[in-house]
């Protein structure tokens, strides 16, 4: 292997990660039990800082909260997730973004509202950019990252669930200085735009009271089948056995356990307990057939639920910001594509925007300050013109 596929390599699994350093304590947890209630109440908030590197200080107050949630089946549940407001002085409304981060892995240490005080949480920088325009973010652990439970890493239905109760959250949250009608934007890159995609296209039916103007998404991994078949054997083939841990803790009844052969079992166990820049590097280059006795992905209970997360079966009703690396080696730009085609065909409004020689990590970077600009012209009530 070439050393400069090598270093890209690496860059590009520690640039979607958070630090390996574990914190010393994580925030307060809400008790598993106790789901009565409706989704977006809070069951518990606490102090905590938001730093978005170690000891940075920023003008802001936040929250660690649990709040109530969905799972992708229907269920009440319980997701952790941070508040984060500016002290900027600013008495009069000011817009949310609900901000659902990248993969960061699969142990309650990786969660991003672990990482906030300790300046560990790699996205916290992007974060910082929206507080620095005045906007307060609320960014959502996912389900089961930060509470009891395996992560259900890459199932779209409870990932959007989450995004949409975090801002529900905010919202009612005391001392934010948000309310109702609080103007809402949804952002994600990677993981994090698969599930604000998801939140695009539940909004309607889920949470059709948040005054939401937009959704601004990327690298989105619109169609799990597509991209897994693209990383079997390459750099991204650690997000694979991670992918079927998470849609496992979402449906049981797929019995992960019974294709996975002694090398499978021990690596599951290996990626529970490990944030991404280590299950990444374990998994590079590894296949399917290394870890499995027979590949599951093909069975039709698992194309099943595979599909549930597929994206592009509803238009958002709301416009979309969508962009995409041109060379994207984890999420294929053909995905992508497809993507904004389905959701033009439904009638979507879709701003389109390619990222051309941007591989994954630099597609987040180039595309975070255009997604924001974009957000703060709906903010500002500016009519949305899509390409379609």
């Amino acid at each position: 292997m070439p050393l400069h596929r090598l270093r890209t390599t690496l860059a590009t699994v520690a640039a979607l990660a958070v630090s390996l350093a574990v914190p010393a304590a994580l925030p307060t947890r809400a008790a598993a039990a106790g789901t009565d209630g409706t989704p977006g109440d809070i069951v518990t908030s606490a102090p905590t800082s938001f730093h978005p590197l170690p000891g940075q200080p920023t003008n802001t107050r936040a929250w660690h909260i649990t709040y109530r949630s969905t799972t992708a089946k229907g269920a009440p549940n319980v997701v952790s997730g941070t508040v984060i407001v500016p002290q900027d002085g600013r008495t009069g409304p000011r817009p949310l973004v609900t901000y659902a981060v990248g993969t960061v892995g699969m142990a309650d240490s990786c969660a991003p509202s672990a990482g906030f005080p300790y300046g560990t949480t790699v996205e916290a920088n992007l974060i910082q950019q929206l507080t620095w325009r005045g906007w307060a973010v609320a960014v959502t652990d996912y389900e089961g990252l930060g509470t009891p439970g395996d992560h259900t890493y890459t199932v779209g239905p409870s990932e959007g669930h989450a995004v949409l109760d975090a801002a529900r959250a905010a919202l009612r949250l005391p001392g934010t200085g948000l309310g109702p009608d609080t103007p809402v934007g949804i952002m994600g890159y990677s993981q994090g735009g698969q599930a604000g995609s998801w939140a695009a296209e539940l909004h309607d039916s889920y949470a059709p009271e948040l005054n939401v103007k937009g959704t601004a998404t990327g690298g989105v991994p619109a169609d799990l089948l597509k991209t897994a078949d693209f990383n079997n054997g390459n750099i991204g083939a650690g997000l694979i056995l991670m992918a079927a841990v998470g849609q496992n803790a979402a449906y049981p009844e797929l019995h992960l356990e019974r294709y996975l052969n002694d090398r499978g079992r021990s690596s599951v166990d290996f990626l529970k307990h490990h944030c991404v820049v280590i299950n990444g590097v374990a998994g590079l280059f590894k296949r399917i057939s290394d870890v499995t006795v027979k590949n599951p992905l093909y069975e039709p209970d698992w194309q099943r639920v595979l599909r549930l997360s597929q994206l592009g079966t509803h238009a958002p009703d709301r416009p979309v910001y969508l962009y995409h690396g041109a060379i994207d080696e984890l999420i294929p730009y053909a995905v992508g594509k497809q993507l904004r085609a389905d959701w033009c065909a439904k009638g979507a409004t879709v701003r389109w925007t390619s990222l051309p020689l941007a591989e994954h990590v630099v597609g987040a970077i180039a595309g975070s300050v255009p997604s924001a600009d974009w957000l703060a012209a709906r903010f500002a009530g500016e009519p949305a013109e899509g390409n379609c």
